[in-house]
């Protein structure tokens, strides 16, 4: 594991509501000099970031219904079409969680499956369960469900929910999907331990604002982490 190419693990991360294009211009400069796997952005900075990336081979991810994922189905599609009309090649949208705990396990499905639809052939789509709001019972049906609504990633946490990813959710989450399926650490990563634990755990991919000081084997400070970190409601 101390070997393992950790930038190309990395969807270097940027969501926080008062973000700027200084930030985002940033943001795809560190994703370029680092060779991180993509910059993940909310959905009004992808146009700006497929400017900055041009060329390169950092990918784009968008992120859909976030943070509480509790938009409607057809709001959650077309916000994921624009995306990828915009230059996004990843979706990471967050779920109905409300609709989970309750058990209408159809409407989660659907609601999944909407987003998969539409970008069918364009774009990967990662599913966010906001882990610390749910038992391991619920996990392992969100596992079900998105894989069976046509997701490639499963991914634990949003960063702005309860808690962030566990190294005890990755195995979890890995061992009820297939292989086929990715599994995305996001939320509290911030060093090379971390990050490498997770991946022995089973993550394909991992989602931080402190990929530098990831891969640099150093400590996540406000200097070092994009995204101003650490604060006490941030989890990336």
């Amino acid at each position: 594991m101390t070997t393992v190419n950790l930038a190309s693990y990395i969807d270097h991360t940027f969501l926080k509501a008062d973000t700027n294009s200084k930030q985002i211009e940033k943001l795809c400069k560190e994703a370029l000099e680092h060779q991180f796997y993509s910059v993940c952005v909310n959905g009004v900075w992808v146009p700006a970031c497929r400017e900055l990336l041009s060329g390169s081979s950092v990918n784009i991810a968008a992120v859909v219904g976030f943070p509480l994922g509790a938009n409607a189905p057809s709001a959650k599609a077309f916000e994921a079409a624009r995306a990828v009309e915009d230059g996004a090649t990843e979706i990471d949208m967050v779920l109905q969680i409300g609709q989970l705990i309750e058990g209408n396990h159809r409407a989660v499905e659907a609601d999944i499956a909407a987003v998969v639809r539409m970008v069918e052939g364009k774009a990967i789509v990662k599913v966010i369960f906001e882990t610390g709001l749910l038992n391991d019972e619920q996990k392992i049906t969100a596992c079900k469900l998105s894989e069976q609504a046509g997701a490639h990633f499963v991914k634990t946490s949003t960063g702005f929910g309860v808690g962030g990813a566990k190294v005890e959710d990755i195995r979890l989450m890995r061992a009820n999907v297939s292989s086929a399926i990715g599994v995305k650490a996001s939320g509290a990563v911030r060093d090379r331990a971390t990050a490498l634990a997770m991946i022995e755990a089973g993550a394909n991919r991992i989602g931080t604002s402190s990929g530098i000081a990831i891969v640099s084997g150093g400590v996540s400070t406000a200097a070092n982490s994009t995204a101003g970190a650490p604060e006490e409601n941030s989890q990336y």
